[in-house]
């Protein structure tokens, strides 16, 4: 039964973006333009094209030749330049008019200095340390400048008439020190010739203080911002009782359009459920929506409580999303159960008044999976994995990953790479999977924000199931022709992964996803073997922290086996990890460790069957390298199962107190 009321909401009056002005674009209207939900259904006016400069791996020239999938991806440059008499190093450097739009960073120390040079001038209008610039509060506070899972995030908008640069005063490359250490991605706005933009200035930016601290708060309130009149909203709720194979659902036989949809399902199984219950849509006879409720509204496999500028999801189950979908004629909106289970939905559909132009887009969720796919083990297994490939025009606006990880190691090393209008090289090359969601480090833990998510990180160790999901407002991505998303399978062991791919996108009538509804994958089932290996090492116990494979290719290709090592991070003193030694039959056999000290690594006590070895051992070191061999033993071992215990007793006091072990490889030999 569908009921009709009022809708209720705090709104806020959204601003158009001025056009008939001198400036048609400035530091105001681009925060106006943040809170706009509605103007991403429309193609861009003033128009312009979206890049990203990033510190990707510059030996990545072309998929048919070597090195397409190397990893070292930071401290990547444009040039060095003189500046009185300082080496600065050429991060970006843009012909305008254009806007920066998005930062990303992460660092050892964050203790260099970023400048940034707009129009030709020789000053800088942006002279801060990169860990206060990007992520702490040299401009903005948060959300719009912060710190999620070891990701430095910064979304103020930085606008310039001609011209901007944008440098860095430190090179890993050129000192090899921890502290000079940079990735880095800078997405940017370009306009057409002759838009007119006014430059930033901190005049500019004090300004606008009162305007900044309004659209922080609206930003973490995203239920406030509805189109106004609110007289002219309508609510159509409904329960809806769906069976095995059937499809529910509403029409609206008028033009309009969507601007609020929320979702509730209630099954036997709920988990299966959001995966095996597809929202379908359709405008104007195009159907441009299907896709697994879940993964939709971007909390993935099972209810993962999140909140963001476009999706949210309630501890009940609730599931929100605010995106605009406007539709010339009609709208047909359905559930499809797809799986063996019968299910309750209780949706609620909010529709505001919508006139159709030629602008106008079509909002689009297309869905893809591919289950159990074969991971190799460094840059020579890795392989790029389409998420969408669209014909036609459009704005590509976010996306959803939803993965499952069958090993103890980290999966996303992989970089994205998006093609604009039959680019044959990316116009966006990243540095690592994580680090496109806005985290860094390989961090297995929830965060949310206004722009990006982690609603799910099961772990420990990056192990299980995994929602990632990243919306884009300034940095959205226009296409004329077609649009091309490619994430790296990038995994630091031989396993096998699941990737399910959530993509959003507006598109003019006509405008195509290359692959479309899967309805078998939709029903496969979302529980998996919990099962961890971890190739080369047996870890019978662990009494805190994480341990994982680490790729540690980045610090000197071919000094560590295979170019990775098991790492125990998360610990403290007093913490144990015990790992299996085996032989095949008695005798008296020494132990040999490979390990890697660094400047995070703690001082260990080894034990061998309960029984202390020797004295602590210090691994701290200013640049991670491979330690100095640590023979133990010998010992007389029996056929039977042995126990090496590594035990945290402290850290060097130059040390960062981060308690973390590096293990490279154990071998068991006899003893001469």
């Amino acid at each position: 039964m569908w009921t009709r009321c009022c809708f209720i909401a705090i709104s806020l009056c959204i601003a158009a973006v001025q056009t008939a002005t001198a400036a048609e674009v400035s530091l105001p209207t681009l925060l106006d333009e943040m809170t706009d939900r509605a103007a991403l259904a429309r193609l861009p006016e003033p128009a312009y094209t979206c890049k990203q400069a990033s510190s990707y791996d510059p030996r990545s020239v072309a998929p048919d030749r070597p090195g397409w999938f190397a990893n070292g991806d930071h401290s990547q440059y444009v040039r060095s330049e003189k500046v009185n008499g300082r080496t600065e190093w050429v991060m970006m450097d843009a012909e305008g008019p254009g806007a920066i739009v998005r930062w990303w960073v992460t660092s050892g120390k964050y203790e260099g200095t970023i400048r940034v040079y707009l129009d030709g001038a020789d000053k800088p209008v942006i002279e801060a340390n990169v860990g206060e610039l990007v992520g702490g509060a040299a401009l903005v506070g948060p959300p719009l400048s912060e710190v999620r899972a070891n990701g430095r995030n910064l979304y103020l908008p930085i606008p310039y008439a001609k011209r901007c640069k944008v440098t860095f005063d430190r090179n890993f490359h050129k000192s090899f020190k921890g502290e000079d250490l940079l990735y880095y991605q800078i997405n940017y706005r370009t306009y057409a010739p002759g838009t007119m933009v006014e430059s930033f200035s901190m005049a500019g930016l004090d300004a606008a203080k009162d305007q900044i601290a309004t659209l922080q708060k609206t930003l973490l309130d995203p239920a406030s911002v509805m189109p106004e009149p609110a007289t002219k909203l309508e609510t159509l709720e409904g329960v809806l009782d769906i069976g095995p194979g059937q499809s529910r659902g509403i029409s609206l036989p008028h033009s309009g359009a969507i601007c609020r949809l929320s979702v509730k399902l209630g099954a036997k199984d709920p988990v299966q459920a959001l995966r095996s219950t597809v929202l379908v849509m359709e405008f104007d006879g195009e159907q441009t929506v299907w896709c697994p409720v879940g993964d939709f509204f971007g909390g993935g496999v099972g209810v993962n409580p999140y909140k963001g500028w476009y999706r949210k999801v309630d501890e009940d189950g609730t599931m929100t999303c605010w995106w605009v979908m406007p539709f010339e004629k009609d709208c047909q909106l359905a559930l499809k159960n797809v799986g063996d289970q019968a299910v309750k939905a209780a949706v609620s559909v909010t529709t505001c008044p919508w006139t159709w132009d030629d602008r106008s887009m079509y909002f689009h969720a297309t869905w893809r999976q591919q289950r159990k796919m074969e991971t190799g083990n460094l840059e020579d297994g890795a392989f790029d994995w389409n998420y969408v490939t669209v014909d036609g025009q459009g704005v590509f606006v976010g996306d959803t990953l939803v993965l499952l990880n069958r090993a103890f190691a980290w999966w996303g090393e992989g970089d994205e790479k998006i093609y604009v209008d039959g680019e044959t090289f990316p116009s966006h090359f990243g540095t690592g999977s994580e680090d496109y969601y806005g985290y860094a480090w390989c961090t297995p833990e929830f965060f949310e924000s206004p722009f990006h998510g982690q609603p799910r990180a099961e772990g420990p160790g990056n192990y299980g199931n995994v929602t990632n999901t990243r919306v884009r407002l300034l940095d959205a991505v226009p296409f004329d022709k077609s649009f091309r998303f490619d994430m790296e399978v990038w995994h630091a062991a031989r396993t096998h992964v699941d990737y399910a791919a959530t993509t959003y996108w507006y598109g003019r009538p006509g405008a195509r996803a290359t692959v479309g509804p899967m309805p078998e994958e939709a029903k496969q089932p979302v529980k998996y073997d919990t099962e961890v290996v971890i190739p080369g090492f047996k870890v019978l116990r662990r009494t805190a922290g994480t341990v994982e494979i680490q790729n540690v290719h980045v610090f000197g290709p071919g000094k560590w086996l295979d170019d990775d090592q098991l790492w125990w991070q998360r610990a403290k003193p007093g913490n144990q990890l015990d790992l299996a030694l085996a032989v095949e039959k008695p005798g008296k056999y020494v132990v040999k460790l490979a390990m890697t000290k660094a400047p995070d690594y703690a001082v260990v006590q080894f034990h061998v069957d309960g029984k202390k070895v020797g004295e602590p051992v210090d691994f701290y070191d200013p640049v991670v390298q491979p330690a100095e061999p640590i023979t133990l033993g010998p010992f007389d071992f029996g056929k039977k199962e042995h126990v090496l215990t590594i035990e945290i007793v402290g850290a060097n006091d130059q040390a960062a107190k981060a308690y973390m072990v590096g293990l490279d490889r154990i071998e068991i030999v006899p003893a001469r």
